[in-house]
Formats: structure tokens, C-alpha cells, sequence
């Protein structure tokens, strides 16, 4: 398969391999570091937060996740012998697509315990994404829009849980809306304590000379009746909120490179803000070494569940179908042929990273897809300012200060963030769903309907699976999976397999915000 640039004028192919003086090449290459930078480290946080780590080990996967973006990245973009690397301009991140099976996960197996079974599936994705990169790179005429499109919808609207609780609180826990009562807490202990005591009964009454109180039964707990003080404060909120203006208004009135990091500037007008206020502290920044290396398997070792490998080698091959758009995208943006060797081993490194990611202690990488945005934008086609931009990743990872100060981040300061990042998400499947020829083919309202509805089950019904095969919840937990799998046979079975190639290269070209 040769996949040609469009047919307008395309630029010179060695505009990719163009070298750059070096300061303006830091000074571009940092332009994708900023563009990239709220998405990169969004991941880490969602998924160490989920599984309770201690705010250092928190702090640890976000270094370990910015060093192997700057890792990949340079393999991506530089290549690593004839098997890895596209050498076009790409940058590297963890996909969103991955949150909610390892979310999932972390909720099942919170701590290090769940950490491992996350990486180990991670590292097993990884190794059987870099075997079949060949087949994948064939499979686009299976991933039609009203597949593509319904996939990154339902991402979408499951991670915007994520965004709201960041706003408002997460609803177990510390957080949770409503506490027991104290008073009910002590008559509870009270109780508790008499089991096993013999009352003598009060005067008149037809009772035994001693009644002996029973024991309490094992998992009695009381419902929260008092509402928490924790939970969805007036002053984060507002600061939410007014991240969520900065960010909107920066969208509208800016432009350029200064609109392209647009939520990036909202964090950090919601964080000078909550420290302004008293609301974000700084004594983990402070303890921070300056300099430290990222090692392998510094918070867990991996262990390897065969049906969690399975769950994130199918996402992974989800991942691998939007790359590829991206791949051709950025052929027509730099006039650059993109065969199918070429392809093979840019969704080889998708696996690859991935393997990298997981022996590090973080999770699934694939090809960024703001950064394609920026290359259209900035006109600058070399490969060697996204390598410039992997340096620099490689440089934030050594530094733990810089970790810690992003772990100090208060949830809520992220809040108006997320909303747009994981909202941007939606209505990209939304776009694509657009495209969808629903006049002529009614079949694809079924398709869109039955699978969002599908991937929509553990969010509105979670414990749905409670006497199914425990086996089987790891792969049917996550929303996002279950609307893949019904989505892509849905297609099968109304559709064929004849699918337009042009049409599903066109759907993954607009899978641009995730």
C-alpha cells in the first residue's frame, strides 16, 4: 500500500529532514512540549489518584511519564533501526483511550497491588501491539467512521466523570457528599460494645431475667445522612470556573501558539489563583530533590493478568487505527509518501512505547495528535524539532520538582481543564459521526445508538456485573470497551467488511483532541 499527499501543491519532502539552528529548534520544540504538556501529564495524575499512591509515588509516575515521552518521542521522529520509527514529526504521549480500563483496575486493586496488574498489562499490550503493527495497518477499512466516531464519543463522556469530580469532589471518600453522623457513629460503638452482655429487662417487663446482647454481624456499616462540608465548596468552584473562563477566552482571543496552549494557561491562572488563596501548598515542591533518574519498576513490579493484557491490547488496537489517520495527515502536511513499511513502523512504536512505558511505571503511548495541529499551524515540517521537544521531555522527567509542583496541583484547579479536555474528546466523535451517511444506510443509526448505549452501562449501572464470572469483569468494566467491541461488530453485521478506506483515513485524520 503507497498512500500519496493530496493533490495540491505539497511542500519538498526534505522539508522532514531539515535542520535547524539550534536555538530556534529548542525554541519550536518547546512550542510542542507547551501544546502537549496539559494532556501528558493529565494521565498520571487520573490513574496514581485512582489507586491512592502516596502524593511521592503520584509524583514519580509523572516524571517516569514525561521522561518516556521524550524517550519515544525521539525514537518516533529520529528512528531506531529498519523496524521502529516513522521519522516524521511526531510527539508521543499516553493516550486517554487507556484511562478508564486502568481506572477500572485501580478501583479493584487499589495501591501497588493494582499499579502492578496495570503495568503488567501494559507491557503485555505492548509486546502484542508490536506483532500484529503489520496486520493493523491493514484493518483501516474495518474502523469506518460510525465506528471510529461512536469509539471516541464514548471516550469521551466517560472521562468527563473524571473532569466533574476533579470540580467537585470524588463521591466515596474523604469527599464523598454526605458523612455519618457522630451521634450515630457513638450509639454504633456502643452497641458494639455490649455484645455478648446480659441486661437484666427494667421493671414490669415480660421478658427473661437476662437477655444477652447479640454480636454485631460482620459488614454492618451506616449511611452517610450529613452533609459534607468537603464536598463541592463555593471557592474551588469559582476557581474552577474561572480556569474554565481563562481557557475560553484565551480560545477566542487569542491566536496562534498562544491559542494552542490554551488549557495549559488556565491551569496555571486556577493554580496562582488556589495559592494566592492559601488552597495549594508547596512543602512537597520544597522536599523535591533538583535532580533525580527515572529507573524501572521504582513503584511496582508488573504483574501479568492474561485477561487485563487482552482488555489493553484491544484498546491499544483502537489506539493503533486512530494513529494512523495521524500518520497520514502528517504525510499530506509534509508531502512525505507514507507506504506501508513506513506505517508498520510508526504503529510498531506505538507497541514499543508502550513496552517502555510500562517497564517504567507508566502506561500505553501513542503519536499526539495536538501536535499535528501545531505542525499546520507553525509551517515547520522537520522531524528534528519534535526530537528537539522529546529532549526537553527527557530533561523535565529528571527533574522531581518539577513533578512534585504538578502533584501539589489541587483537583479542582484541573477541574475547568478536564471539562474542556475530556469534552474536546467528545465532540470529536461527535464531528466524525457527522460525516456518517445515515439517509442511505438507516443501519447506522443502530451502529451509533445500541453502542453508546452499551458503552454507557458501567457508568449509569456499575455493579451490572455483580453475578457474572469474575473472570470476565476486567473485560467488560470499561465502557469504553464494551462500545469498541459492539460498535465494530455491529459494523461487521450491518455494513460487511467492504468498508471505504478514504472514509475511515478521514475519520482518524479528525481524531485530533485525544
Amino acid at each position: 500500500m503507497t498512500i500519496s499527499p493530496s493533490a495540491s501543491t505539497p511542500p519538498s519532502a526534505s522539508a522532514v529532514d531539515e535542520k535547524l539552528p539550534t536555538p530556534r529548534l529548542l525554541a519550536l520544540g518547546l512550542q510542542h512540549v507547551l501544546v502537549m504538556y496539559a494532556g501528558a501529564v493529565a494521565v498520571p495524575l487520573i490513574v496514581g489518584r485512582a489507586l491512592r499512591l502516596a502524593p511521592d509515588q503520584v509524583a514519580m509516575l509523572i516524571s517516569a511519564d514525561l521522561f518516556c515521552c521524550g524517550l519515544v518521542t525521539l525514537i518516533q521522529s529520529l528512528g531506531a533501526t529498519q523496524w521502529f520509527g516513522i521519522r516524521l514529526p511526531v510527539m508521543m504521549g499516553v493516550t486517554f483511550a487507556s484511562v478508564a480500563p486502568m481506572v477500572a483496575i485501580a478501583g479493584s486493586h487499589p495501591g501497588t497491588a493494582g499499579a502492578g496488574l496495570i503495568f503488567g498489562s501494559v507491557i503485555g499490550a505492548g509486546v502484542v501491539s508490536i506483532a500484529i503493527a503489520p496486520v493493523v495497518s491493514r484493518m483501516l477499512r474495518l474502523f469506518p467512521p460510525v465506528v471510529t466516531g461512536t469509539i471516541i464519543a464514548t471516550i469521551g463522556i466517560s472521562l468527563m466523570r473524571v473532569g466533574i469530580n476533579w470540580i467537585f469532589g470524588n463521591p466515596v471518600g474523604p469527599t464523598a457528599p454526605n458523612l455519618v453522623d457522630p451521634g450515630s457513629l457513638k450509639w454504633l460503638a456502643e452497641v458494639k460494645g455490649l455484645a455478648g452482655v446480659a441486661l437484666a429487662p427494667g421493671a414490669g417487663a415480660s421478658v427473661p431475667a437476662l437477655a444477652v446482647v447479640p454480636a454485631m454481624p460482620a459488614g454492618v456499616a451506616l449511611v452517610g445522612t450529613v452533609p459534607n462540608p468537603n464536598y463541592a465548596p463555593l471557592g474551588p468552584i469559582g476557581i474552577a470556573a474561572i480556569s474554565l473562563a481563562a481557557i475560553l477566552l484565551i480560545a477566542r482571543f487569542a491566536r496562534g501558539f498562544v491559542a494552542n496552549i490554551s488549557v495549559l494557561l488556565g491551569i496555571v491562572v486556577a493554580a496562582a489563583l488556589a495559592a494566592a488563596m492559601g488552597m495549594m501548598g508547596f512543602d512537597r515542591v520544597a522536599r523535591a530533590n533538583w535532580f533525580d533518574l527515572v529507573l524501572p519498576f521504582e513503584i511496582a513490579l508488573p504483574t501479568f493478568d492474561p485477561i487485563l493484557i487482552l482488555t489493553m491490547s484491544l484498546v491499544m488496537i483502537v489506539v493503533m487505527i486512530e494513529s494512523t489517520g495521524m500518520f497520514l495527515a502528517l504525510g499530506d502536511m509534509t508531502g512525505k509518501t507514507i507506504d506501508r513499511a513506513m506505517l508498520t513502523r510508526g504503529l510498531r512504536t506505538d507497541g514499543l512505547g508502550t513496552v517502555i512505558g510500562g517497564i517504567f511505571n507508566t502506561f500505553p503511548y501513542t503519536s499526539f495528535s495536538q501536535n499535528v495541529g501545531l505542525v499546520g499551524v507553525t509551517g515547520v515540517k522537520s522531524r528534528y524539532v519534535c526530537a528537539a521537544g522529546g529532549a526537553i521531555l527527557i530533561v523535565l522527567g529528571l527533574l522531581p520538582k518539577m513533578a512534585a509542583l504538578i502533584e501539589s496541583l489541587p483537583t479542582f484547579v484541573l477541574g475547568g481543564a478536564g471539562l474542556v479536555m475530556f469534552g474536546m474528546v467528545a465532540a470529536t466523535g461527535i464531528r466524525i459521526l457527522g460525516s456518517v451517511d445515515y439517509r442511505a444506510n438507516r443501519n447506522n443509526l443502530f451502529i451509533v445508538a445500541i453502542s453508546i448505549g452499551i458503552g454507557m452501562i458501567p457508568l449509569v449501572a456499575p455493579n451490572f456485573k455483580q453475578w457474572m464470572p469474575h473472570g470476565l469483569h476486567p473485560l467488560i468494566e470499561s465502557g469504553i470497551l464494551l462500545a469498541s467491541l459492539s460498535a465494530f461488530a455491529l459494523n461487521l453485521f450491518f455494513n460487511g467488511a467492504g468498508g471505504d478506506v478514504r472514509a475511515a483515513v478521514e475519520a482518524a485524520r479528525h481524531a485530533d483532541a485525544h
